[in-house]
């Protein structure tokens, strides 16, 4: 089965050259490398072996055998399902398993980005996290060196990990490929994961882990003018993903609140 996320990546790496409009996503990646050597500009036999490298990277990436977003190596973590089937999710008692050193053996440094905003992480956040709810911030995170010898995994979420951190994820990768298109499939970031259920869902479990030990939740009757003020300022990340969908009941609250 062809993994979407991994078809995602190679896409956005092949046309990061092209604005988004131009991009063919229903195009397989492979296709779309053989295609490729109309405006690479490489000689004939350079441009051959080449494509023959990253045809190889694709499939190994499509094959479904659970290889990071560079083909390096498999995936650290214990994986579960999630509902964005093109991410790839780890669940609380992984998180904390991680932050209680678990995995210190096999990673080298993690990165836990909170992508609520700033008087939600204020109110309580997971232990080392750092806030992270807009572009600029995830371009600066891309512009810090990374030591080759060290694997460096991102884990992302927001309240509830169904809109502001999966898009924020989607958007560091996007942006990784780009910086990265003259040395494909090389990433700063090649393996990244989504916490299933979020802020919350951690808070429910292993609020020991938390700082301080609190949740404050994104619809705060105390925060509506902050609620209003970061979602202009992080340009509206919630809904408008459109393979997102925010809930009605959601819409509606949320409406509510910034009306007053």
């Amino acid at each position: 089965m062809v993994r979407r996320r991994d078809a995602f990546d190679v896409r956005r790496g092949l046309f990061s050259g092209k604005r988004s409009a131009d991009v063919n996503l229903t195009e397989s990646p492979i296709h779309a490398v053989k295609k490729s050597k109309d405006v690479t500009g490489i000689a004939p036999k350079s441009h051959e072996r080449y494509t023959n490298g990253i045809i190889s990277t694709v499939e190994t990436l499509e094959s479904g055998n659970g290889m990071i977003a560079d083909g390096s190596s498999k995936y650290t973590l214990p994986k579960m399902p999630g509902k964005h089937s093109d991410l790839t999710a780890i669940s609380p008692e992984i998180l904390a398993d991680v932050i209680h050193g678990c995995f210190n053996d096999v990673i080298g440094d993690v990165t836990i980005i909170d992508c609520r905003y700033p008087y939600e992480f204020e109110g309580g956040h997971i232990r080392g996290a750092v806030n992270c709810y807009t572009k600029d911030d995830v371009n600066s995170l891309l512009q810090k060196p990374v030591a080759d010898d060290k694997r460096h995994v991102l884990i992302f979420h927001c309240e509830f990990s169904s809109e502001r951190g999966p898009k924020m994820y989607r958007f560091l990768r996007a942006q990784d490929r780009m910086l990265n298109s003259d040395s494909y499939p090389r990433l700063n970031f090649p393996e990244v994961y989504l916490l299933h259920g979020g802020y919350k869902a951690f808070f429910n479990k292993y609020q020991g882990l938390c700082d301080p030990i609190s949740y404050k939740p994104m619809l705060h009757e105390n925060h509506v003018a902050d609620l209003r003020h970061f979602r202009v300022k992080s340009k509206s990340w919630t809904g408008e993903d459109g393979n997102q969908k925010t809930s009605r009941r959601h819409r509606s609250r949320l409406g509510r609140y910034l009306s007053l």
